[in-house]
């Protein structure tokens, strides 16, 4: 436990203005960050006597090694970089509400030539126009069926509209009026689009105004006596009623809004959240959160608004936002407000309901809010107390001094000896994070040995722990520095595409980020700069006694070492030729059997990938200079890879773009590499012609 005195500003040093703060740790990471409209008053809080501090705050600043601040000019600019900040850095100790992006949308895709409606998860992208979200996804395609009829724009995937168009006939949506099928050119690309820009008016809320024009039709063909016209539209009418019914009216028509709600108690908060689009509720959301830090109710208002709102602009942002509660700072609540406005680009109401169906609806959010927090403390009660006792089980299990509130899990995948890698998935407090799980190719031997793998993987693990402790100062003279690099080592990668240390080579990661530099002194998360109570390997004796190796190798004497063996789920440590037997029922053998199967998936996951990846290659990839671009335009100029081998240079220079050296480098590449095997159609026994440039050539 720090002493806060031990790194309190001096007198003086804080400045009297707007700004964001940052506590750090001993390990440099950030573990808190705040904002003040006077930094000095705030930051001077934190450093009182700790009895008389929230308990919450007091864990806080006793973990904390350190304090810094960022001045800015105004309150908006703070709140901006303060989301911004918890976003990048994601703090321990700040209030974080579950991501939700898991919930569906009705989205469509008006970024495309031919724009599509459709189901979307996921991070929002640009171009894309969506709608809710909604509870389930069955919702939305029950409103998108009944409203196909009105507006028959594309719902297929582009693999069937391409298809379609090669075939010159429509899907079945095309021959029974549910689509215009423009994949055939029933419809121009314009009235198309015409199509999907109605259908997102009405799904706005301008409802009455197109189903009056409707009506209208309705009528005149009645009077001109085209009766079967005249039926389609009440047909239409009808289905537009029905989806219509589907979100009932709880405010003025054309009212566009998104209602907040709080329920609450001294560890947990749970948030609702309504939105009302031209007077009807077009989706609900909620999340629930712990609460870390000592915050009220306008507190947990405001990092709600962060959350739902940090990332959108334009119409996303309604016209009004309605909460329980505000800041008591009026310009607190100003700078809220102005920048909800920036962020919508017009004026934003935030205001808390008085009276009126607004106050009403308010309720009735809270009560949903209120459901929400009781539904999720009946299941997490029992959660807690199952993770608590099964990782008490498996320290006493092991003889640990204490509960190993950070397990990593290692394993080892390969398809007899090609393609080996290896993964790190890694558990905290009994629950998995995946931001942190790791992937590594096995490049320094040839061929299948799992525990000389093993052996390595760990070594890299925690030579990149002990290299990152030397750069943050934490050694001691006593201590050693950690071993050489390995020359061997290659990227490793999260789950979630992020790189990984790469300071041995430099490689670049898959969202295209290269170098050492990913990780730096700034407080983000440095995937291996932690290390872990209890290493978990998946296998027996030998592979424990290779992780054991690796970590003696390095002078790593307080992590402990298990391994967790298939045949008879028997756990393995190291220098005991009998293994520790966990009864069946025991919570703590249930934890590191998903431990291990969660290595397992991820491992696997990857090795797939990197077998599919290599099956899927061409000669054309060993080309220097020869971008996916190009590689494109040559196979699409000449049909075949086995065409383009038989073509000569000149013909080559024929493609545009393409100049004579890489001509000639194309031609040698193919000439150099081995034609593939025939493929066979297993079903009819027919040999397949090589059309395509996928496979091994």
């Amino acid at each position: 436990m720090a002493d806060p005195s031990s790194y309190r500003p001096k007198p003086g040093q804080i400045p009297d203005s707007p700004g964001v703060y940052k506590f750090r740790d001993d390990h440099r990471r950030v573990i808190y960050v705040g904002k003040a409209k006077s930094l000095r008053p705030r930051l001077s809080s934190y450093f009182q006597d700790l009895a008389n501090l929230h308990p919450r705050t007091r864990t806080m600043v006793t973990t904390a090694a350190s304090v810094e601040w960022t001045v800015v000019s105004t309150e908006v600019e703070a709140l901006q970089l303060e989301y911004s900040w918890i976003k990048e850095y994601d703090p321990r100790f700040n209030v974080k509400y579950r991501d939700d992006k898991s919930y569906p949308y009705l989205a469509v895709t008006l970024n495309e030539e031919f724009p599509r409606v459709q189901v979307m998860r996921g991070a929002k992208k640009k171009g894309v126009r969506y709608f809710g979200p909604y509870g389930h996804a069955w919702a939305i395609r029950e409103t998108v069926d009944l409203m196909l009829r009105v507006f028959p724009v594309r719902t297929c995937s582009a693999g069937v509209f391409k298809n379609a168009e090669r075939t010159g006939r429509p899907c079945l949506l095309g021959y029974i009026g549910k689509c215009s099928a423009p994949c055939v050119g029933r419809v121009t690309p314009d009235e198309h689009r015409q199509l999907a820009e109605e259908f997102c008016d009405f799904m706005a809320g301008r409802t009455g105004a197109y189903i009056r024009r409707l009506e209208q039709r309705m009528a005149i063909a009645a009077e001109d006596m085209e009766y079967e016209k005249a039926g389609r539209l009440r047909d239409d009418i009808g289905a537009l009623r029905r989806a219509m019914e589907k979100s009932a009216v709880v405010l003025a028509d054309a009212t566009d809004a998104d209602l907040i709600a709080v329920a609450e108690d001294e560890l947990e908060a749970a948030v609702q959240i309504f939105h009302v689009r031209g007077g009807r509720v077009r989706g609900q959301r909620g999340w629930v959160t712990d609460k870390v830090e000592a915050v009220d109710t306008a507190g947990l208002v405001e990092h709600a608004l962060q959350q739902l709102y940090g990332e959108e602009i334009g119409d996303s942002v309604p016209k009004e936002v309605l909460v329980p509660a505000l800041p008591e700072d009026p310009r607190a609540t100003e700078a809220l407000g102005q920048w909800l406005s920036e962020r919508r680009g017009s004026q934003v109401s935030l205001r808390i309901p008085q009276r009126g169906d607004k106050k009403d609806l308010m309720a009735t959010v809270g009560r949903n809010a209120q459901q929400s927090l009781v539904l999720h403390k009946t299941k997490r009660a029992s959660d807690l107390t199952t993770r608590s006792r099964a990782l008490e089980e498996i320290a006493a299990a092991l003889g640990l001094d204490s509960v190993p509130l950070r397990i990593e899990c290692f394993d080892i995948s390969h398809l007899q000896g090609d393609d080996v890698v290896a993964s790190m998935v890694v558990f905290e407090d009994g629950l998995a994070r995946k931001g942190e799980y790791r992937r590594f190719q096995i490049k320094g031997f040839e061929g299948q040995d799992d525990v000389r793998s093993m052996h390595e993987v760990i070594g890299r693990r925690f030579r990149r722990y002990l290299a990152e402790k030397e750069r943050t100062g934490e050694w001691t003279e006593e201590e050693e520095g950690p071993a050489d690099q390995d020359p061997t080592s290659t990227a490793e990668y999260g789950e979630n595409g992020e790189a990984g240390e790469t300071a041995e080579t430099g490689e670049t990661g898959r969202n295209g980020r290269s170098g050492p530099s990913l990780k730096d002194d700034d407080g983000r998360p440095r995937r291996f700069a932690y290390p872990p109570q209890l290493v978990v390997v998946d296998g027996g004796q030998p592979q424990v006694a290779a992780a054991k190796r690796a970590m003696d190798e390095l002078g790593i004497d307080d992590v402990a070492v298990c391994g967790l063996a298939k045949r008879l789920e028997e756990v393995w440590v190291p220098d005991d030729d009998d293994p520790v037997v966990l009864p069946r029922s025991s919570e703590g053998l249930y934890l590191l059997q998903r431990v291990r199967d969660e290595a397992h998936r991820f491992a696997i996951t990857y090795q797939r990938a990197k077998r599919a990846k290599r099956i899927r290659s061409s000669p054309l990839d060993d080309v220097p200079g020869l971008g996916e671009t190009r590689k494109q335009a040559l196979i699409k100029h000449f049909g075949s890879v086995k065409k383009l081998r038989q073509a000569t240079i000149e013909q080559i220079c024929e493609v545009p773009g393409l100049g004579r050296k890489t001509a000639e480098s194309v031609a040698v590449a193919l000439a150099q590499a081995a034609p593939a095997a025939p493929a066979v159609n297993t079903a009819t026994g027919e040999i397949m012609e090589d059309d395509g440039g996928s496979t091994h050539d």
